[in-house]
């Protein structure tokens, strides 16, 4: 049995993907980005081969086409954590990740994968204090993610609280695109 990546997201619709880039860049531009990063994602992961590749994508049942070799499931309701853990539940050995952070790929999926052999999970921290990617093995706190203050620098130190007495490994640290500034820098990266 394949492990398997997941992939969170939004469907791309106008005015409902990356709002507070949105309100800096307009609309247009953050669907733009919001479309192509996680198109980007999907492809290059379903094209590594070594792992079965999900798209967890809310709204529910909203309409959205799919590369090919590319899994939908539907988030469902609740919080993060709540719709993070119901994703992961489904799982043996899994990786959740973002879908707007443009540095990652299928590379950062295997190294998370190969730390699985000593660890019971590996993060993927974030800039910010808070982390783009969660790969679990089989042993697994029953409440994986607590009270996590989502979107504050706190999420990662949160989270990992829920994982004391746990062996757990970290991959590259990098950077997810939400504001103006982070927008442009990635431009300029591109350039």
């Amino acid at each position: 049995m394949k492990d398997t990546v997941i992939v969170f997201a939004r469907v791309p619709r106008l005015g409902t993907v990356k709002r507070r880039l949105a309100r800096q860049i307009g609309d247009r531009a953050a669907l733009r980005f919001h479309r192509a990063t996680l198109l980007r994602l999907l492809r290059d992961l379903a094209a590594c081969g070594r792992f079965d590749v999900v798209v967890a994508l809310t709204p529910d049942r909203a309409g959205f086409r799919l590369p090919p070799r590319v899994t939908r499931i539907d988030q469902g309701h609740g919080d993060l954590g709540t719709r993070m853990s119901r994703a992961l539940r489904r799982y043996r050995r899994v990786a959740l990740m973002g879908c707007d952070i443009p540095q990652a790929g299928a590379g950062d999926v295997r190294a998370a994968f190969r730390g699985l052999g000593v660890a019971d999970a590996v993060f993927g921290p974030a800039e910010d204090g808070g982390y783009w990617l969660i790969a679990l093995g089989p042993r697994r706190p029953g409440d994986l993610f607590g009270a996590a203050r989502w979107s504050t620098e706190h999420a990662l130190a949160d989270t990992l609280a829920q994982f004391r007495g746990r062996q757990t490994g970290f991959i590259r640290q990098l950077s997810d695109v939400d504001t103006a500034a982070d927008y442009h820098r990635h431009l300029a990266s591109r350039a």
